[in-house]
C-alpha cells in the first residue's frame, strides 16, 4: 500500500517537473510585441511575435516591450518666456520602441524620462520667446522639443514621433491685459474697415457721378448733333421742295422761270404783310410798301441781273435791214 502511495507521488511530482518545463521552455510573444532574454544573466536574443522555445532554467524571458506607438501625459509645468512672464503649460509626447534592448538596457525607465526631458526641453525652448510668440509659434515649440528629445533618446532605442502642447495658461493679470489688447485691436480693425468703406462709397458715389455727367453731355451732344441733321434735311427738302414747285409753274406758264419767281415773291410778300397787319406791330415802314407790284418788278430785276452775270455779256444784236 505504501509502494502504491510512493508510486503516485512520484507521478505527481514528475508532472509538476514536466509542466515547469514547458513552462520556462515554450514561450509565445503577443504580436506588436518584444520579448528580451537572457542567457545565464546576459543579454541573449530578442524575441519577436510568435512561438519560441527556450532552454529551461538558462535562458529566462527578462523585459517585454510593446512595439506600439505609446501616448505620454507631460504633466503641467510652469515656465518663464523671455519677457519674465510665467505660464503654465502641458503636453501630450508620442513615442516608440525601435530596439527593445536597447530600452531595456540604456535606462532604467524609458517613460519617466522621456517625460522628464519633455519637460526641461520645453522650458529651454519657452525661455527664448516672448509671451506673444507663445501663443503664435506652437508648431515651432513642438518641432523643437521633438528635436531635442529625439536626440537624447536614440541611445535608448526609442523614437520620439510628436510632441504637441495641450494647454497655455498665462496668470489671470496676463489675461485681463490679453483681452484689452485684443479688444482694441478688434475696435480698431472696425474703424478702419468702416472708414475704408466708406471712402469706397464715396468713389463709388464719385465715379457714378462722373459717368453720370459723361452720358447726360454725350446725350445732349447726340441730340444737337440730330436736331442740326433734322433741320438740314427739313431745309434741303423744302428747297427741293420750293425749285420743284417754281420749275412746275413754269413749265405751265410756259416762261424761263422769271414769271414762277414772280409768282413766288409776290405770294411771299402778301402773307407777310397780311401778318403785319394782323399782329398790330407799331414800326415805320416805306410809303409804297403796299405796292406789291413794285416790289415783286424789282425782285425780278435783281433775279435776272443774276441770271445775266451768270450767263456772261450778252452778244450786241445785229444791224437792222442786214
Amino acid at each position: 500500500m505504501e509502494a502504491i502511495f510512493d508510486t503516485y507521488v512520484w507521478l505527481i511530482v514528475l508532472a509538476l517537473f514536466i509542466i515547469v518545463v514547458l513552462i520556462k521552455t515554450a514561450i509565445v510573444v503577443p504580436n506588436q510585441s518584444a520579448y528580451v532574454v537572457e542567457r545565464l544573466g546576459r543579454f541573449h536574443k530578442v524575441l519577436y511575435a510568435g512561438f519560441h522555445i527556450l532552454v529551461p532554467f538558462i535562458d529566462v524571458a527578462r523585459y517585454k516591450r510593446s512595439l506600439k506607438e505609446q501616448v505620454l501625459d507631460v504633466p503641467k509645468q510652469t515656465c518663464i518666456t523671455r519677457d519674465n512672464v510665467s505660464v503654465d503649460i502641458d503636453g501630450v509626447l508620442y513615442l516608440q520602441v525601435i530596439t527593445p534592448e536597447k530600452s531595456a538596457y540604456g535606462i532604467s525607465d524609458y517613460e519617466w524620462g522621456a517625460v522628464q526631458l519633455a519637460q526641461t526641453s520645453l522650458r529651454s525652448v519657452i525661455g527664448k520667446l516672448e509671451l506673444d510668440r507663445t501663443f503664435e509659434e506652437r508648431t515651432r515649440i513642438n518641432q523643437e522639443v521633438v528635436e531635442a528629445l529625439d536626440a537624447a533618446t536614440a541611445p535608448w532605442g526609442v523614437k520620439v514621433l510628436r510632441y504637441e502642447i495641450r494647454d497655455i495658461t498665462p496668470p489671470a493679470t496676463v489675461m485681463q491685459a490679453m483681452e484689452k489688447q485684443m479688444r482694441a485691436e478688434r475696435e480698431k480693425r472696425a474703424a478702419i474697415a468702416q472708414s475704408e468703406g466708406e471712402m469706397q462709397s464715396q468713389i463709388n458715389l464719385a465715379e457714378g457721378a462722373k459717368a453720370a455727367a459723361i452720358a447726360e453731355s454725350e446725350g445732349r451732344k447726340q441730340a444737337m448733333i440730330n436736331q442740326a441733321e433734322g433741320e438740314a434735311a427739313q431745309i434741303r427738302t423744302v428747297a427741293n421742295a420750293t425749285a420743284e414747285g417754281l420749275r412746275i409753274v413754269g413749265s405751265e406758264l410756259g416762261s424761263d422761270g422769271v414769271a414762277a419767281a414772280q409768282l413766288r415773291l409776290a405770294e411771299a410778300y402778301i402773307e407777310q404783310f397780311g401778318r403785319l397787319a394782323k399782329n398790330g406791330n407799331s414800326m415805320i415802314i416805306p410809303a409804297n410798301v403796299a405796292d406789291a407790284a413794285g416790289m415783286v418788278a424789282a425782285m425780278t430785276g435783281i433775279i435776272k441781273s443774276g441770271q445775266s452775270l451768270n450767263k456772261g455779256p450778252v452778244p450786241p444784236a445785229p444791224p437792222a435791214g442786214r
